[in-house]
């Protein structure tokens, strides 16, 4: 159980905010690279409580700005896209994808008012198929060397979930709760098993669960009475690496989280096979009406994502955990707690949260999260919840 205090701290994520100002310091996906085009040269972006909007420039230059834009507030998500930059479709202000303001065009030729403006900009980079950007304080960190990035020995996929209609950190915290695999995806963890008591489900599978740190996170483990294992990794503060996929869940706001799934699929015979494009497919709605909340959405119950988003949706846009009673099998979410208040604290203290990098000497080897040599039972589960 969490103060009052202590639900805001883990869950608020606006500039300012405790958990707001940790996830400023870490690339987060904002957008997915094929969708900008000549044709489509500006997206909105929401992120971290901010409305933004990425654009590619007539050079092929791409900029991540505040949508108002700075004369009056108008979007400028429906701007004119120029050679040098995107231009208000209001007055004509137009900027580079650093900010920097280059016309006023309604001032006098000689005026010089338009060196005075300064938008606010985001770094971006291009990576796996998303482009990424950097919401903190300068200077940048490095984005971490994590094989299902960098790997050139395969291809890979992007699947973008419905949305998230609640707070990030439950998502989060499911990601350490080793518990509900055995109940709440009793019929879909091992699809055509027989299940005597829907009531426990598979729990009489599992022998014990672990967690303990990883240098990039966290890591929860169940140990089985066959000697079968089954690991999964939590790159903090924000991913879960399942099977050869990684879910990113980046928070749109306090109540919406957008969910990336990249899944990397190796070469049989180790050989590059993927060019600079990555496909993407775009999963179908979990519940109907697609945008109602609980109690007056219907949610689907016979996926394993759908499941989960059932479960974390269905604890309110934001959970009370003021409420909550925790138990043993509670502890792995009890530590994501503990960690997240803890690298909050190093940042208010100046120091770098966990998995922040900016040596490249220290990024130089790629991180490999696989987890080859670990027997994962169920590891199928991954692939069933992102391909249906």
């Amino acid at each position: 159980m969490l103060t009052s205090a202590e639900n805001e701290m883990l869950t608020r994520v606006s500039a300012g905010q405790p958990a707001g100002e940790l996830l400023r310091r870490y690339w987060l996906p904002v957008g997915v690279a094929c969708e900008l085009s000549a044709e489509n040269p500006t997206q909105l972006v929401r992120i971290l409580g901010e409305t933004l909007v990425l654009f590619r420039d007539k050079r092929g230059r791409v900029g991540l700005l505040d949508d108002r834009c700075s004369h009056r507030g108008a979007s400028l998500c429906y701007g004119r896209v120029e050679e040098r930059g995107i231009a208000c479709p209001y007055h004509g202000w137009l900027y580079d994808t650093k900010g920097n303001c280059l016309e006023t065009p309604a001032e006098p030729p000689a005026s010089k008012f338009h060196l005075t403006v300064k938008h606010q900009s985001y770094p971006v980079q291009k990576l796996a198929g998303l482009y990424w950007a950097y919401l903190g304080p300068e200077p940048a960190p490095l984005i971490p060397n994590f094989d299902i990035w960098f790997r050139k020995d395969g291809r890979r996929k992007i699947f973008i979930q419905p949305q998230l209609d609640c707070n990030w950190f439950q998502a989060m915290e499911n990601s350490m709760d080793p518990a509900h695999l055995e109940i709440l995806h009793q019929i879909t963890a091992e699809p055509g098993r027989a299940v005597e008591n829907s009531t426990r489900g598979l729990t009489d599978d599992v022998s014990s669960f672990d967690f303990y740190e990883v240098p990039y996170g966290l890591m929860k483990r169940r140990i089985y009475k066959s000697g079968m294992v089954d690991e999964h990794p939590v790159i903090f503060p924000n991913i879960l690496r399942q099977g050869n996929s990684a879910q990113i869940r980046v928070p749109m706001d306090d109540t919406h989280t957008k969910v990336y799934f990249v899944r990397f699929f190796p070469a049989d015979d180790g050989t590059v096979a993927e060019n600079d494009e990555v496909p993407v497919e775009y999963l179908r709605p979990y519940k109907n009406p697609p945008d109602a909340l609980h109690p007056f959405a219907k949610f689907r119950m016979d996926l394993v994502q759908a499941q989960d988003h059932m479960a974390w949706e269905t604890q309110g846009p934001i959970a009370d955990r003021t409420r909550e009673r925790l138990t043993s099998s509670d502890r792995g979410v009890i530590m994501l707690r503990q960690v997240m208040m803890r690298e909050i604290r190093k940042l208010q203290e100046g120091r770098d949260p966990m998995g922040v990098i900016r040596d490249p000497r220290q990024n130089a080897t790629m991180l490999d999260t696989f987890l080859t040599e670990t027997i994962r039972q169920f590891a199928h589960i991954g692939d069933s919840a992102i391909n249906q």
